[in-house]
C-alpha cells in the first residue's frame, strides 16, 4: 500500500457532499478556492516525489473544471521544483471560469508547454525516460458517459507504458458507486482530497484507482462536524475497527459457555463447503459445532476434522427436528443445492429459528432457495437472520439483472436490507454491510485482496460469524467483525506467498491468530488493498 500523507479516513462521503465540504470550507474558514487548488496540486506533487522519486517530465490532462485547474497548478509547481511539464488540454482554456483561470494563469507563467489533446500525436509520440502521466480532466463532477475527445484521451493514457496519476478521482469513474460510466482511466495511483468518496473503495473502482491515498489539504476537523456539513452515510472498516473489541476467554470457561453451531448442508457430492464453514467456526472459537450432512460425507468430515459432531440425514435415527434446538447458532447453505432435500432443510431451519429466536446466517444455495420462495419466508424473516449473497445471489433476492447490482452497490445494499430485514453483506471487492441496528449507515470494509477470488472463500466467512455470534457478538457487530478478520487473514496470506493459489483454507491459521488479538497497544495493520 501506498503511504498517504493523511490516514485514510473512516468517514466516506458522495460527491455532493464532498462538493458541499469544499464550499464550507471556502465559506466558513477562510480558505479560498484557489488556495485549495494550490494545496491539493502540492500534495500531487509530493506524491510524485515519493512514489516516483525520478521523474523528470510530466504529461498533465486537464479538462475544463476545478479538477482541471488543479492540472494547472500541478504543472506549474513541477517547473518550480526542476522538471519539465507540458499540459495537454481537452477544453480550450478560454473556456476556463473561476479559480482555474487563475491556475491557468500560473502555469502559463512559469512557462509550461500548453496545447491541445491530439490523440494521433500523442499515439506516435516517443515518451522520455521517467515520465508520468497526470489525469486531472474530469473529477467528481462527470454524471454521464465520456464522450468525444475525453473518451480517445483516457483510452491513450491506458495504453501508454508511463505511470499515471489521477487526482481526485479517475477520470470517468462514478465516484458514488464505483463503476465507470463507460470507461475510465487506470491509475497506478490516486490521490483523493478533503474527503474519501465511497465509490472508490468498492466494486470495478478497484481496478482503476490503483493505490489510493488521501489529502484533506490541511483543513480543520471542525469543518466535519460543522452545523452544516453533510452526514456521511458509509463508513468504512478495516482489521483496526476489530481489534480490541474480541474478549479473552474468562478463566473457568467452558465448551458450553463458547456456543453451539450446527452447519447445515452438503448435499450429494458437496462435502467440502460445510466441512470448511464448520472448520472456520472451530478455528474462530466456537465451543461446539455440528454438521447435518448427508450420510455419505460422514468418513470425509470426521477424517478431516475429528473435533466435529456429524450428523447424517440418511441415518436411522436422524431427527432434524430434535436436533436443532441444541444449536445456538445456524448456518444454512453451504453446499446444500438446490433440489428438495435442501429445500426442506431449509423450511425446517428458518421455521425454528424463527420461533426460537436462533441467530441463523443464509449463505450460498440457501439464498437461491430464498429467492425462489421468497413468498413463503419473507412473513417469519427475523433481525437475527444474517444473509451474505455475492452479486449473483442479492440479484436474485432482489429480482434483478446481476449486472444492476454492480451498478450500484450501494442502492443494492440498502435495498437488500430494507427487503429481507437483518443483518445483510453484499461481498465483493469492498464488501458492504447494512443491518437493522443501523439501516442507515452502511459499512464497507477495505480488507482483502482478489487472491479471494476462489472456491470455499465464502464457506470460511460463513463459518467466522457463526463463531463469533456463537460467543454472543449480536449479529451486526458479529458480521461486521467477520468481514475484517477474514480479508485481513487473507492480505496475511497474501503478504507470505501471493495471491494466485491461495486457498480457503489457508487462512485457517491466520484467522485463529487474529481472534486472539484482544488488545491493540497502539499498533496497527495496513489495510488491505488501499
Amino acid at each position: 500500500m501506498a503511504e498517504t500523507t493523511t490516514p485514510l479516513p473512516r468517514q466516506l462521503y458522495e460527491s455532493k457532499a464532498v462538493r458541499q465540504l469544499d464550499r464550507l470550507a471556502i465559506n466558513y474558514f477562510n480558505v479560498s478556492g484557489f488556495e485549495l487548488m494550490r494545496r491539493a496540486g502540492a500534495a500531487c506533487l509530493h506524491v510524485v516525489r515519493k512514489r516516483w522519486p525520478l521523474t523528470a517530465h510530466l504529461v498533465v490532462f486537464v479538462g475544463a473544471g476545478n479538477n482541471g485547474g488543479d492540472g494547472y497548478v500541478i504543472a506549474a509547481l513541477a517547473i518550480e521544483l526542476g522538471m519539465t511539464s507540458e499540459v495537454l488540454y481537452l477544453s480550450p482554456p478560454d473556456q476556463l471560469a473561476g479559480d482555474a483561470v487563475r491556475a491557468y494563469q500560473m502555469a502559463v507563467g512559469v512557462g509550461a508547454e500548453i496545447q491541445p489533446f491530439v490523440e494521433a500525436a500523442f499515439a506516435a509520440r516517443g515518451h522520455q525516460p521517467n515520465t508520468l502521466l497526470v489525469d486531472a480532466m474530469l473529477g467528481t463532477g462527470l454524471n454521464r458517459p465520456v464522450s468525444g475527445d475525453y473518451i480517445h484521451a483516457i483510452r491513450a493514457m491506458n495504453a501508454c507504458q508511463a505511470p499515471v496519476l489521477a487526482v481526485d478521482v479517475p477520470s470517468g469513474l462514478n465516484a458514488d458507486t464505483g463503476e465507470p460510466f463507460n470507461e475510465a482511466v487506470s491509475a497506478a495511483q490516486t490521490i483523493t482530497f478533503i474527503a474519501i468518496k465511497q465509490g472508490l473503495l468498492t466494486g470495478s473502482a478497484l481496478n482503476h484507482i490503483g493505490d489510493l491515498c488521501f489529502d484533506d489539504l490541511g483543513l480543520p476537523e471542525a469543518l466535519y462536524s460543522h452545523a452544516q456539513a453533510p452526514f456521511p452515510k458509509v463508513k468504512r472498516i478495516d482489521i483496526n475497527s476489530v481489534l480490541g473489541g474480541l474478549s479473552p476467554r474468562p478463566p473457568a470457561s467452558h465448551k458450553g459457555k463458547c456456543g453451539h453451531v450446527m452447519v447445515i448442508g452438503g448435499d450429494k457430492g458437496y462435502g467440502g463447503a460445510p466441512l470448511m464453514a464448520a472448520e472456520a467456526s472451530l478455528r474462530s472459537g466456537a465451543g461446539l459445532v455440528s454438521v447435518v450432512s448427508r450420510s455419505e460425507h460422514r468418513a470425509g468430515v470426521l477424517a478431516r476434522r475429528p473435533e466435529l459432531m456429524m450428523h447424517g440425514t440418511e441415518d436411522n435415527d436422524f431427527d432434524f427436528d430434535r436436533l436443532l434446538p441444541r444449536a445456538s447458532v445456524f448456518v444454512i447453505g453451504p453446499g446444500l443445492g438446490l433440489g428438495a432435500w435442501g429445500e426442506e432443510l431449509l423450511r425446517i431451519c428458518l421455521q425454528t429459528a424463527s420461533k426460537k429466536s436462533i441467530p441463523v446466517i443464509i449463505d450460498a444455495d440457501a439464498l437461491t432457495l430464498l429467492a425462489r420462495n421468497s413468498a413463503n419466508y419473507m412473513p417469519i424473516k427475523k433481525d437475527t437472520w444474517i444473509l451474505t449473497p455475492h452479486p449473483g445471489e442479492a440479484a436474485r433476492l432482489l429480482n434483478v439483472a446481476a449486472s444492476k447490482i454492480q451498478l450500484n452497490r450501494f442502492a443494492a445494499i440498502r435495498t437488500l436490507q430494507d427487503d429481507w430485514g437483518g443483518s445483510c453483506l453484499l461481498k465483493g471487492s469492498g464488501s458492504l454491510i447494512s443491518n437493522a441496528v443501523e439501516p442507515n449507515l452502511i459499512e464497507l470494509c477495505s480488507e482483502g485482496n482478489a487472491g479471494m477470488a476462489t472456491a470455499g472463500m465464502g464457506d470460511i466467512l460463513t463459518g467466522v460469524i457463526a463463531a463469533l455470534l456463537a460467543q454472543g457478538l449480536p449479529p451486526a457487530q458479529a458480521l461486521s467483525y467477520a468481514v475484517c478478520i477474514h480479508g485481513e487473514a487473507a492480505d496475511l496470506c497474501a503478504g507470505v506467498s501471493g495471491q494466485k493459489g491461495l486457498l480457503a483454507t489457508d487462512l485457517l491459521s491466520q484467522i485463529r491468530h487474529l481472534i486472539n488479538i484482544d488488545r491493540v497497544d497502539g499498533f496497527e495493520f495496513e489495510t488491505g488493498y488501499v
